[in-house]
């Protein structure tokens, strides 16, 4: 293979990151709001369709069976999980083109987490880019007053999975740091997600048992674009540079969810919200890009695990 198909070679998996997560984003809460399918069930749904590209993920991989590689991938599986459960509820009460970009904002989380707890030195870009989230926040804040009983309720839900992600997108960088690979890291991460399918069910009173049979099949459809969406995350990460891959796959996943939920569901957000999208997405494009530009140089982790 030549080297510039080499360097290409992230593009087709990143492509297909873009339109599985973008397509999932958009009808992820159709099981919920057409036939009332409780959203703890997409969640148990969910991880286990996680399955599927974790068998593929640690396929001829080596797995990591120290103790901290443990500790990490508990650590990251379970911050990750309690979004996607936290993130369910949010889908059925609030539009998905005001979530994800909220969502999106978790690089923000990141970075000052690293610059508190790592003692990171934050370049301006980063700076700019958790300015513009906090004005993101504030605009969304505004034009959450729409619905008197739910539109405070999605955007603080929608913070907490922006929250969990964050954290757990910090824990990936310490487990990087000390030479976790990828392949344990989602194994752990599938692993968690079945753990929390007990406090999903308790959530719930039990099983639910009078759906007709389309609900589950349409959670099974839409949660496997999100699971095998992380595998294409995998693949892409691992075939191109993280200063180019993370920041696409990052902003256009949420425009393609944005775009699909105005014209199918055919809502036009307000003034203050598209602005607020519009800043979400420059914002965390702009922390995704400084953040994994400093991940990529060579002297930056072992300084920051010592200065730690």
């Amino acid at each position: 293979m030549s080297a510039s198909k080499r360097r290409a070679a992230w593009i087709p998996y990143a492509g297909l990151l873009v339109l599985f997560w973008g397509v999932w984003g958009a009808f992820s809460s159709l099981p919920t709001s057409k036939y009332g399918y409780p959203d703890p069930m997409v969640y148990v749904i969910w991880s286990i369709t996680m399955l599927i590209p974790a068998y593929f993920s640690l396929r001829g991989r080596k797995i990591d069976r120290r103790p901290i590689a443990a500790v990490y991938g508990l650590l990251i599986g379970l911050t990750g999980a309690g979004g996607q459960l936290v993130l369910f509820k949010a889908l059925t009460i609030g539009p998905a083109y005001i979530i994800f970009p909220i969502v999106a904002l978790s690089p923000a989380i990141t970075v000052l987490m690293a610059f508190a707890a790592l003692r990171e030195r934050l370049t301006a870009l980063s700076w700019i880019g958790v300015g513009l989230a906090l004005v993101a926040i504030v605009l969304f804040s505004v034009s959450s007053g729409d619905s008197q009983e739910t539109g405070g309720t999605y955007l603080w839900l929608a913070i907490g999975v922006c929250v969990a992600w964050g954290v757990q997108a910090y824990f990936m960088r310490k487990a990087a740091v000390v030479g976790v690979n990828d392949a344990t890291t989602f194994g752990w991460m599938t692993v968690s997600g079945l753990l929390l399918i007990p406090v999903a069910l308790i959530m719930m009173g039990g099983l639910p048992l009078s759906f007709p049979w389309q609900a589950p099949a349409l959670t099974a459809i839409t949660q496997l674009l999100n699971a095998v969406g992380a595998l294409f995350l995998v693949m892409a990460m691992s075939r191109g540079k993280a200063t180019i891959v993370a920041p696409i796959t990052n902003a256009l996943a949420p425009v393609l969810t944005i775009v699909l939920s105005l014209i199918v569901f055919r809502t036009l957000p307000s003034g203050f919200q598209v602005a607020g999208i519009v800043l979400a997405l420059v914002g965390s494009s702009l922390m995704v890009y400084s953040t994994e530009k400093s991940g990529e140089e060579p002297a930056a982790a072992p300084a920051r695990e010592a200065a730690s």
